[in-house]
């Protein structure tokens, strides 16, 4: 398989091309160096020990994860200092109480006093501590306690009192940094969360309390304001594949893209104008609702075209003027989709196909479950 062109392969299949993730990894490395903040990549997006190797320069230390499968896949791997930074499920506290005890810093997330309840009922062998990371709110509306809530301050100084617990850090995700349109956007809402997050921070000095601080999606990272250099860490991870929501955004362009998926022409129906490809949703996922103007995904190289919608493993494609020329489309015949959101089209593949310059490099197996 190495070195075939990745034409070659069936379809459908998603393929990451290795120099643009090098690219955009050293990329963020780099502006983290400069910014004199520690890089603490996310792996939700790609989920393979390849990748994470390639996203922390190859130390295997300072990851954030979203599931504990993925904590479980990278710590049986010799990755260290890992954050499940999900709000802690109680059916979950064992598995994350027997990571803690085998690894040098495995660290949890909460937003809720009873989550430290169940820490506290659980405490740790040879005199280890529960890390914790108070996750707040600072806009996203998500997960998180609201910041500007006297019991955000409060669950801190309960953290940081309770015996067998350490407050590591306040982490807070401005994911509200998606609904920005351009660079002046992304950087308002980075602003906001970061001033939020340091203002938070001062307020745990007045009780004695100092911890990390930690912010961080894909776009605020990718046009970081200059008060980001106070906090301790970013956590971006979509920056290593990026994606056409990403470019959208204008966090990237498309060409920083680094992930495809390949498909081909099966059906020819011109009573409808349209053509049928063997990529349905089940290969691409259906995120992104058909928002751009070319339905859920860019066809590289096709701009007049739209992949109208999709079943489980059709996809129905039309012009998006005129006639069809089935002539310029024969059955079997390939189209490059650029995903609307590569972390939900990654997760639809067992195996990711790595290429570079359209010529195959190898296999990527990512860890699924949660």
């Amino acid at each position: 398989m190495e070195g075939q062109a990745i034409s070659t392969l069936c379809t459908p299949a998603l393929v990451v091309d290795l120099d643009k993730v090098k690219k955009n990894a050293q990329r963020m490395i780099e502006r983290c160096q400069k910014m004199g903040v520690q890089l603490r990549p996310h792996m939700k997006t790609h989920k393979t020990l390849e990748c994470a190797d390639i996203m922390t320069g190859g130390s295997r230390r300072c990851i954030v994860v979203s599931t504990l499968a993925e904590a479980c896949f990278y710590a049986d791997h010799g990755f260290d200092d890992i954050l499940y930074a999900y709000c802690l499920p109680f059916d979950k506290v064992e598995r994350c109480a027997l990571l803690s005890e085998r690894l040098d810093l495995f660290q949890v997330l909460l937003d809720h006093p009873d989550a430290l309840q169940q820490l506290k009922k659980r405490p740790l062998k040879d005199g280890r501590l529960w890390h914790v990371w108070l996750k707040i709110d600072c806009g996203n509306g998500r997960a998180g306690v609201l910041h500007s809530e006297p019991e955000a301050l409060r669950l801190a100084q309960d953290i940081a009192g309770t015996e067998g617990v350490e407050l590591t850090g306040v982490y807070a995700h401005c994911g509200n940094t998606y609904n920005c349109r351009g660079v002046e956007q992304i950087q308002a809402v980075a602003q906001e969360t970061t001033t939020l997050t340091l203002q938070f921070m001062e307020k745990l000095k007045v009780f004695g309390i100092i911890c990390k601080s930690s912010i961080g999606s894909t776009p605020s990272c990718s046009h970081p304001v200059k008060d980001m250099e106070q906090l301790s860490e970013v956590h971006p991870g979509n920056y290593v594949f990026y994606d056409t929501q990403q470019s959208v955004i204008g966090s990237c362009s498309l060409g920083d893209v680094a992930v495809r998926v390949l498909t081909r022409v099966i059906g020819h129906c011109p009573h409808r104008n349209q053509l049928l490809i063997d990529c349905g949703w089940a290969g691409i996922s259906l995120d992104g609702a058909g928002k751009l103007p070319t339905g859920y995904a860019v066809i590289e190289g096709h701009p007049n075209l739209k992949l109208l919608s999709m079943t489980q493993e059709h996809g129905r494609v039309e012009p998006i003027s005129g006639p069809l020329d089935y002539s310029k489309y024969p059955l079997g015949s390939m189209f490059t989709l650029i995903p609307y959101h590569s972390c939900a089209s990654a997760v639809m593949h067992s195996i990711y196909y790595v290429h570079s310059e359209g010529r195959l490099q190898g296999k990527w197996t990512p860890t699924r479950g949660w």
